[in-house]
């Protein structure tokens, strides 16, 4: 198998490196259809994806037998801020990604995200709800996963949330970071989700990719909880005597006027997983709990 990752440098697709580089995953062994797999790992740098004559060139020429999306514009405020370059990546990117992959008869993974929801009724978003982004990142992501279906008929656009992997920024590092230089943190109490460890997601993308059960997946760690929720559980685990001071977005928004607007509720639902390959993501406490161990060891 030869196999294309876009975005290779960020927090999955280091993971994906990890997982096939060992062989396993946090969860377990990842499948054997990826024993002595090629893999390009590629970057802007590598492979301009906004430019479609140069995406076409290098999948033709790499004669790949799937295409693993990681490259997006993440920065939800940096975004807002410059909501074209967004949709370049975020939209543009996918769909000239998805082409080509198309253009080969090979399928596609697209990552997305749960701010394409629009986050105004409490409970977790199955893959059918309806969308309704309320942030340039949201709305550039919404359209690169209506781009990538529209243009390939093997797509697997997966949606995550809260994402954090062992190489890059994150909120969790940044916690820990301020945990331990500060004696109180304010975090935001009001917005909910799924904190989503990166090596479980790379784990759930790898079974996703083998399936021909094409459409939109949801792949989050299980159950829900608060920004500060969140900041709370690693300040325990991490033993950091830092008190969590909760605020409400309202509250936040004043402070950062110039930040983009957030979901209150995107916790997402695995239906889709939970009704064919199985659902084997970790409750998020338990794969928080994991991330810590062994950060120090495994952080880039």
């Amino acid at each position: 198998m030869r196999i294309l990752i876009t975005g290779a440098s960020g927090q999955l697709g280091c993971e994906l490196r990890r997982l096939l580089a060992t062989g396993r995953a946090e969860i377990g062994p990842i499948p054997e259809a990826y024993d002595g797999a090629e893999v390009i790992y590629t970057d802007a740098a590598d492979l301009d994806i906004t430019d479609d004559g140069a995406v076409g060139a290098a999948v033709r020429e790499g004669a790949y037998d799937l295409i693993i999306n990681c490259a997006a514009a993440t920065d939800v405020d940096g975004c807002e801020a410059d909501e074209q370059r967004a949709r370049l990546v975020n939209a543009i990117g996918a769909q000239n990604l998805a082409r080509a992959a198309d253009a080969r008869g090979i399928p596609i993974v697209h990552v997305s995200t749960d701010y394409v929801f629009p986050g105004n009724a409490a409970g977790e978003r199955e893959e059918a709800d309806a969308t309704a982004p309320i942030s340039a990142y949201g709305r550039t992501k919404l359209e690169g996963e209506q781009l990538v279906a529209a243009v390939c008929a093997r797509h697997h656009i997966v949606r995550t949330a809260w994402l954090y992997g062992y190489v890059g920024k994150n909120f969790v590092k940044t916690m820990l970071r301020l945990g331990g230089s500060h004696d109180e943190v304010t975090v935001v109490d009001d917005q909910l989700g799924n904190p989503t460890s990166a090596n479980d997601l790379a784990y759930e993308i790898l079974r996703i990719a083998l399936t021909d059960d094409y459409g939109i997946w949801h792949a989050t760690n299980d159950g829900t909880c608060s920004w500060a929720d969140l900041a709370e559980a690693v300040m325990e685990h991490a033993r950091l005597p830092c008190k969590v001071v909760r605020c409400t977005s309202a509250e936040y928004k004043a402070s950062h006027p110039a930040s983009a607007d957030r979901p209150a509720f995107s916790s997402l639902a695995n239906a889709h997983l939970r009704d064919t390959i199985g659902d084997e993501m970790r409750p998020w406490e338990e794969a928080l709990a994991s991330y810590l161990e062994h950060l120090d060891e495994l952080e880039g």
